[in-house]
């Protein structure tokens, strides 16, 4: 069975319905039409957009538009979960969760977690109220005291179950191998980062009135005019290469990339053949250049438990970058197509 997973954070495309939408839907059309998955599940954060109070409004119309579309013809049965109540602040997570199943593969059963049993998928379904109390997902949004010192965020997670075939369920392997995926904000060791591009520069630091505050951060070459090399101060990280970050998919910076190496003995991932998923221009003209807001890192990633990495066939999986040469916000979506053997 070929499955295509897809991780998007799409907040971008409902401030831009006529721009970034339609480049952001033609580019995922393109990888179905490449790969001609059997199996698809779609993962977006942000839905409605920044302002999601106004984008909110145009969800439903991006949801139909994928199942009534002539590229999606073949997928007959669908199920999207879209967390679009922002009025129920203590649950609303603005995520959203799309399922779609070609017709060539029988039955494909999903998890009711209510009555602990699988039911067969059939028709296609769209649920965006009440999804707290939908017994075909599990929907929570992060307590607050995980980051007591923060702003409560709308970060959470969906979680939902599948039979695909009957391999999944061998003794062999672990009763229920999983598959996480979304932006995980994950971060380079940015102090590395900055050590490794900068070693041979000057560094001059800036304050605000109060002596304690530092306003920015600048490193200079000492000879050459004294060039400014890297500029840091808040929301800004401007480096004069950006080429290093593009570079043999940002190769050399993979070693800073160590957030998720605590979950090493319980999380697989491929490997990475990609350059950083995030911050990208939002600049229709710019596709491959990155926003001087952040350290351009991996955000944006899809794992998998031990037992799940088993059943993939290897050399016939893609993980990428969907999009790569043009913009589609200031994320670039995140795919894994891969195989499980029967």
């Amino acid at each position: 069975m070929d499955i295509l997973l897809l991780t998007a954070n799409v907040g971008s495309l409902f401030d831009d319905l006529e721009g970034l939408q339609i480049i952001w839907l033609q580019e995922f059309y393109q990888v179905v039409s490449r790969y001609k998955p059997h199996f698809i599940a779609i993962h977006c954060q942000e839905i409605g957009g920044k302002d999601y109070e106004v984008g909110m409004a145009h969800v439903d119309s991006f949801v139909t538009g994928i199942l009534s579309s002539e590229e999606m013809r073949e997928y007959n049965r669908a199920r999207v979960y879209m967390d679009k109540d922002f009025s129920t602040h203590d649950h609303f997570t603005a995520l959203g969760s799309m399922y779609f199943l070609h017709e060539s593969i029988q039955a494909i059963y999903q998890f009711d977690f209510k009555v602990q049993k699988y039911k067969e998928v059939l028709g296609k379904e769209i649920h965006t109220t009440h999804l707290e109390s939908n017994s075909m997902i599990e929907k929570e949004r992060f307590a607050q005291d995980f980051w007591p010192e923060f702003k409560w965020s709308r970060k959470g997670y969906v979680r939902t179950r599948w039979r695909l075939q009957d391999r999944i369920a061998d003794a062999r392997y672990e009763k229920v191998p999983f598959l996480i995926f979304g932006d995980f904000n994950v971060r380079l060791d940015t102090q590395r980062v900055v050590e490794t591009l900068c070693s041979s520069a000057s560094v001059q630091t800036i304050l605000n009135n109060d002596a304690e505050d530092v306003k920015k951060v600048v490193f200079q070459e000492r000879g050459n005019d004294h060039k400014v090399l890297l500029r840091i101060e808040s929301k800004t990280f401007d480096y004069f290469d950006q080429g290093i970050f593009r570079q043999d998919n940002g190769k050399a910076l993979l070693e800073f990339d160590k957030e998720l190496a605590t979950f090493i003995d319980e999380i697989c991932e491929l490997d990475i053949q990609f350059p950083p998923s995030y911050p990208y221009s939002e600049v229709n003209t710019e596709g491959t250049q990155y926003a001087n807001t952040r350290c351009p890192a991996w955000c944006d990633r899809i794992l998998m438990s031990p037992s799940a990495n088993k059943i993939v066939i290897k050399g016939k999986h893609v993980y990428d970058l969907m999009g790569p040469a043009v913009c589609m916000g200031d994320h670039k979506p995140v795919f894994l197509y891969f195989q499980i053997s029967a």
